[in-house]
């Protein structure tokens, strides 16, 4: 028995204009149907609900103002989560629909409820099928097309496969679109090699991940020793192939699993707002493995971030020690830094003991 996550790119969920692929989601939902049939846990992250309800309020375009994206999948959600329920249902698979956010992902009890919840509901032998909960998400904590998503899913679930489907074959050397040259890579072993290829951030007219989301959300995951691929969601018979082991797309080589899953989209995916600059002690316990950041140990500042942002943390000579979420805000660490525990609770009065707990610290 195998744990897969597949992942569904809004251009697979939906045309252009919003209207939904009816052919495509029917065939995605059997092939989901066959695999849980064989006693596989089948988990579907699905992205589409803003075309959904793009379609629905007659929008001619997606919404930019975070407001109306949120009101367009307040309209979409439920009626598309309607269609995947219907479409398994009629394949003799009870679905359940899951609303997932970062604060999900982060918050270390939501995290253990979200992994209680899905696995219970795999247990029951439920399908779930989630999407980030964009009625009550912001632009500077999304998952990315659910790129992310999926791939912090995988992880939370230690899925033996994820599946990113896309409206493309898999990852190519430059963008097929532009580029009759470009050569489909089928197999990533090192994701050095990507350096020098032009993975773009293009989005298509409904989504927001890109090519760049889908290869930072493979990274992701095979860090977390769970092989990943990039296949056509639309081209029948690429996704099942990929779920009966055979070669469609591109890929990924899993990896010895290093980091837990917070600590991996702290790493990839979680913006950083500002620098905290550290003395050599710092940046020796840093890399010891076993230490928060101190106040004592910030040299500088720089930025402005609130308390909660992630933070890069380097060295005096610029080198990158690690990445973090800063429990001060910039005026604040500013006001504190290079003070030992006691001024600080002096100075700022029930202020936590850390700059960034180890708990919520990743090396660079």
């Amino acid at each position: 028995m195998a744990r897969i996550v597949v992942k569904l790119g809004s251009s697979v969920v939906a045309e252009s204009d919003g209207t939904l692929r009816d052919a495509v989601l029917a065939r995605v939902c059997g092939a989901l149907a066959d695999r849980h049939a064989a006693g596989d846990d089948v988990v579907l992250v699905t992205s589409g609900a803003i075309a959904r309800g793009m379609r629905v309020m007659g929008l001619p375009a997606r919404p930019t103002a975070i407001e109306d994206l949120q009101a367009a999948s307040a309209v979409g959600q439920g009626k598309l989560y309607r269609v995947y329920d219907e479409l398994l249902r009629e394949r003799g698979v009870t679905s359940a629909q899951v609303l997932l956010t970062f604060f999900d992902m982060s918050a270390r009890l939501h995290y253990l409820n979200a992994r209680q919840t899905l696995g219970r509901l795999l247990r029951w032998r439920v399908l779930p099928v989630i999407n980030e909960n964009d009625t009550t998400t912001t632009d500077e904590i999304s998952f990315g097309d659910n790129d992310f998503l999926a791939a912090q899913v995988a992880v939370l679930l230690g899925a033996d496969e994820l599946v990113l489907c896309t409206d493309i074959e898999g990852l190519y050397t430059a963008n097929p679109r532009n580029d009759p040259s470009a050569e489909l890579l089928a197999r990533v072993e090192d994701f050095a090699i990507l350096d020098s290829l032009a993975i773009g951030h293009e989005t298509s007219a409904l989504g927001s991940g890109g090519m760049r989301s889908k290869v930072v959300a493979a990274e992701m995951a095979t860090a977390a020793g769970i092989p990943t691929t990039i296949c056509s969601g639309i081209r029948a018979g690429a996704l099942e192939a990929v779920l009966a082991g055979e070669e469609a797309g591109t890929r990924f080589a899993a990896h010895p699993a290093k980091y837990s899953s917070f600590k991996l989209w702290l790493k990839y995916a979680k913006p950083t707002r500002g620098t905290v600059v550290v003395d050599d002690g710092a940046v020796r316990a840093l890399r010891g493995g076993a230490a928060s950041l101190l106040p004592v140990g910030v040299v500088e500042t720089r930025g402005s971030f609130d308390a909660g942002d992630a933070v890069e943390i380097v060295s005096r000579t610029g080198e990158v020690v690690a990445k973090g979420i800063s429990t001060f805000s910039a005026a604040e660490l500013r006001s504190v830094a290079g003070m030992k525990t006691s001024e600080v609770r002096n100075r700022l009065g029930g202020a936590a003991d850390e700059a960034v707990h180890r708990d919520y610290l990743v090396l660079g």
